[in-house]
């Protein structure tokens, strides 16, 4: 529903209206909330679509959505019936003194479509309750259906329609957190049969099929990845001789048509969904694993940006893009590539010797353009942390992601990659990042403050943010400070505008180089496919919507944040569960407005909620103890029993 009101706002294509969503759009025209011009059906102007936000003492703002513009105020008379979280329209009132005003006018849903519910025992009686709130839900069991379920049992909640879809497993079973946070925004590993059959259909990459390719399977190409990668997006290759580095990134869009089913369920999923023990791929893995992945020895399609650099300047000289066969000789992971420039791996083939002589070479290259770019963007080290499960998907242990000399290597290429595509277009799709609002400033100028960062306003927010990030060094609490300085930024996001990304301190960035696992990438690839043809026509056809796409997928990029963030949240809540009343090192990470900690011991990244004040302040290290734990809304609480020193 979201999706079709944000659609709406931009302007609709008839073609492009499922048929579910016919009926309400032909409803909502008689109702003139739309209008049709050109067979292309809008909100009409005296209406917003919106999510209800929290409703106080009768009156609530109602967030808009597809638009940024300011929350609409809706006063009691003009509420109704409608809820906080409520999928609504509203008629905007003009002329009114005051802030931007609206009442409602129909509630079409809920903004969270899909919860998870569960049965507990309340006053000795089987009640079926939210998860994360435990009040009522709409959907209900009668006593004699409740009598057949165990406390505990877990279902997943069609919110529209007030709809118990299924019993997903007991609050018990650690295995079921995994079910809990796909439930939440339905999402599922397993593929529709005509996805599953459409993916078997292509072959093996006959390069005698593809006479107007270049034909790049003589350079030495590689991939690096993390060990346990399973799709490999993109292989590299350096001329040092021509100063040219090649980036190839695998041709997703040559399988993947806009409109056929695995493009269908493309969209839906967006994204790649990682969670510590397993993946749940964009792509079937029939192409995610195999024939779309540059895996080593086979010859595969690949959209190749072939980019010319000055080595006084490091600017780029000149850069094409096209389709091209590709054949990587060696597929690497990181520890493998810092182990050779530590000088501790050696060359075992002919072509590993190829491959180690010209990566050599692009380092010092990539070494001094990530030194180029840090002088606009920003270097942040926020903690990342890896978990490592048991088979019951029980937490086994914690260890911090390292960035190494291999991993800048690769993200520096990557970047080069992502900004050239950036440039080749005024209006497509495009990764930003607007600069931080004054007021997310000084909230963090105070917050710094109060930990003995003294901040100096500069000319710039950069040089203000290098000279801050320097006295957090100097404290030994930079991951702490970045941290920090990241929450006070904006989210980047994606949109069909560009505005340049603050971050990275770059003019025009987007995102090209992970088709595999980002849908953003592979609508890239299919507008400069258009663009190098002159197909103006293919190209507007990519663009038709992509105002509402652009948004659509930056919320699915928020729910696949929000499902990895919540799974790991849950293991380290049955951790916590099985050591109750023990004591453990941690560390303050707020005190505003609530004291809130994380775990620095044995187990680390643990989020702590405390049952009781204490005299602390940020950044400081304690000893706390485990005092009880809320499995179901995967909360941990404790409180500080003492002091550490640094």
């Amino acid at each position: 529903m979201k999706s079709l009101l944000i659609r709406l706002t931009h302007g609709l294509s008839e073609q492009d209206i499922t048929e579910e969503e016919l009926p309400l759009v032909r409803e909502w025209l008689v109702k003139k909330y739309l209008t049709n011009k050109h067979n292309i059906y809008k909100f009409n102007s005296k209406y917003r679509a919106g999510v209800l936000g929290l409703v106080q003492k009768g009156t609530a703002y109602l967030h808009v959505i597809g638009e940024n513009i300011k929350d609409l105020f809706i006063n009691e008379n003009n509420l109704g019936l409608a809820t906080e979280g409520d999928l609504v329209i509203a008629q905007r009132l003009l002329g009114h003194r005051g802030p931007p005003s609206a009442k409602i006018i129909e509630i079409v849903g809920r903004e969270q479509t899909y919860s998870v519910a569960y049965i507990i025992l309340k006053e000795g009686r089987k009640t079926l309750v939210e998860l994360k709130t435990e009040y009522p839900i709409g959907a209900e069991m009668t006593p004699e259906e409740l009598n057949t379920y165990e406390v505990g049992d877990l279902f997943k909640i069609d919110n529209h329609e007030n709809k118990i879809m299924e019993k997903i497993g007991n609050i018990k079973d650690p295995k079921a957190d995994e079910k809990i946070v796909l439930a939440q925004f339905n999402k599922h590993d397993e593929f529709e049969e005509e996805v599953l059959k459409a993916a078997p259909s292509f072959k093996e990459v006959d390069a005698s099929k593809y006479p107007k390719r270049k034909d790049l399977r003589d350079l030495t190409f590689c991939t690096i990845d993390p060990v346990t990668a399973k799709d490999f997006d993109d292989a590299i290759y350096w001329d040092d001789k021509n100063a040219t580095l090649y980036v190839a990134i695998a041709d997703v869009s040559e399988y993947v048509t806009p409109f056929g089913p695995i493009d269908t369920e493309a969209i839906y999923r967006s994204f790649s969904i990682y969670l510590p023990h397993r993946s749940i791929p964009m792509l079937p893995r029939q192409l995610s694993e195999t024939l779309c992945s540059l895996q080593p020895h086979v010859d595969r399609l690949a959209y190749v940006f072939e980019i010319k650099l000055d080595l006084q300047t490091l600017e780029v000289v000149k850069s094409e893009v096209y389709e091209a066969l590709m054949h990587s000789d060696r597929r690497f992971n990181y520890e493998e590539i810092d182990l050779f420039f530590e000088g501790k791996l050696h060359a075992k083939t002919k072509e590993e010797k190829e491959i180690f002589a010209w990566i050599a070479k692009l380092k010092p290259v990539t070494d001094r353009l990530r030194e180029k770019r840090l002088q606009d963007g920003f270097d942040f080290h926020s903690t990342e942390i890896e978990m490592t499960l048991d088979e019951n998907t029980n937490l086994v242990s914690t260890t911090v992601a390292q960035e190494t000399p291999s991993h800048g290597l690769i993200e520096d290429c990557m970047l080069l990659a992502n900004k050239e595509a950036a440039k080749r277009y005024k209006r497509g799709l495009f990764r930003i990042h607007e600069p931080p609002s004054q007021a997310k400033l000084q909230k963090l100028y105070q917050e710094l403050a109060g930990i003995g960062i003294h901040v100096e306003i500069k000319n710039t927010i950069k040089e203000t943010i290098d000279a801050i990030q320097k006295q957090a060094k100097e404290m030994d609490i930079a991951p702490e400070v970045d941290t920090l300085i990241i929450q006070s930024q904006m989210q980047a996001r994606y949109s069909p505008i560009n505005v340049g990304h603050f971050g990275l301190g770059f003019k025009e960035y987007t995102h090209f180089t992970s088709p595999i696992r980002r849908y953003s990438d592979l609508i890239v690839h299919r507008l400069l496919k258009a663009i190098n043809r002159g197909d103006t026509q293919e190209q507007s056809y990519v663009l038709r919507n992509i105002e509402s796409l652009s948004m659509a997928i930056s919320e699915k990029e928020r729910e696949a944040m929000i499902i990895e963030s919540e799974y790991k949240a849950r293991k380290y809540a049955r951790w916590a569960q099985d050591n109750l009343n023990k004591e453990f090192k941690a560390r303050i990470t707020a005190t505003d407005p609530e004291l809130r900690a994380e775990l620095h011991d044995e187990i680390i990244g643990a989020k702590l909620h405390f049952t009781a004040g204490s005299d602390v302040i940020l950044f400081e290290d304690v000893l706390i103890r485990i005092d009880k734990v809320n499995i179901a809304r995967a909360r941990i609480y404790a409180s500080v029993v003492g002091k550490l020193d640094k």
